[in-house]
């Protein structure tokens, strides 16, 4: 497989672009750089899944084949190089609700079922499990406490961002592990882009009511009649600062799902006729 041709935002060099074993993916240059953690976000490329949710679906829920979703799994784990059978994945519902993972959740998600639900943040200080969360256009966010040797993944659309969900995970992970914003490592992952992202009037209400208005004019601009371009990557940035992560400890996404559709799943290029992107995070 030749290297990806990926469009990006601008240029910088915020990822490592990689293909292991024929199985491409995503990863943060400064989690590499830490040397703590495996980081990835998958491709719809490399997997055995076929139809509209060719090929790396990860979603058992969209009505795939299980047996191609299981192997999806195993392929991403020997790319990564982590063990399939200890990752644990969120139950997501665009809620700002964060769970504290433990051994005892090992496999669940992936080889054996999930006993909660309404989950789209994960924490974990535990090495050798791999967190994973679902993506289709909302944004991944990975979090790395060097110190406390914790990490966080959240999910966050539009919901999840106007809840603050980075700012929810950070607390979460202050309150297992003792977490100090201003000590982590932020990074906001690959999602839709402000010239992608076009919402209504009760979209930007919602994010008016929830930011401050010297954000606004970052946050969204006009579009067609009665509609605006929203620009999750600032909100997220924005609530992340002002939670306590350094602005230069956060690495900012330049990679857009719909812009890049060839290689990603696009809520709103694709509709349901696809399938689910994931995002990766373990400690070593």
């Amino acid at each position: 497989m030749n290297e990806l041709q990926w469009k990006y935002a601008d240029h910088r060099r915020v990822f490592h672009s990689q293909i292991k074993n024929g199985v491409p993916f995503l990863s943060f240059r400064v989690l590499e750089e830490s040397g703590m953690t495996v980081d990835g976000f998958s491709t719809r490329l490399g997997g055995v899944s076929q139809g509209k949710w060719g090929e790396m679906n990860f979603s058992y829920g969209r009505g795939d084949n299980p047996e191609h979703v299981l192997e999806n799994y195993t392929r991403m784990a020997e790319a990564l190089g982590v063990d399939r059978d200890k990752m644990v994945v969120s139950w997501q519902t665009h809620t700002t609700n964060v769970r504290l993972v433990t051994k005892e959740d090992q496999g669940k998600g992936v080889i054996k079922p999930r006993d909660y639900r309404d989950v789209d943040g994960l924490i974990c200080s535990e090495p050798g499990i791999t967190l994973v969360t679902f993506y289709a256009d909302c944004v991944p966010l990975y979090f790395l406490d060097k110190k406390n040797r914790a990490i966080g993944l959240s999910h966050s659309g539009w919901r999840g961002t106007v809840n603050r969900m980075g700012a929810v995970t950070l607390k979460a992970m202050e309150e297992a592990f003792g977490t100090k914003p201003e000590e982590v490592t932020a990074c906001i992952g690959p999602s839709i882009c402000q010239e992608c992202f076009e919402v209504g009037e009760d979209v930007v209400d919602a994010f008016s009511q929830a930011f401050s208005s010297m954000y606004w004019d970052q946050l969204w601009k006009k579009g067609r009649p009665g509609k605006y371009q929203l620009n999750l990557w600032k909100a997220n940035e924005v609530i992340l600062t002002e939670a306590g992560v350094s602005a230069e400890n956060i690495a900012v996404t330049n990679l857009c799902t719909k812009c890049n559709r060839k290689y990603l799943f696009s809520h709103r290029a694709d509709g349901e006729n696809r399938g689910t992107l994931a995002a990766f995070f373990g400690l070593r």
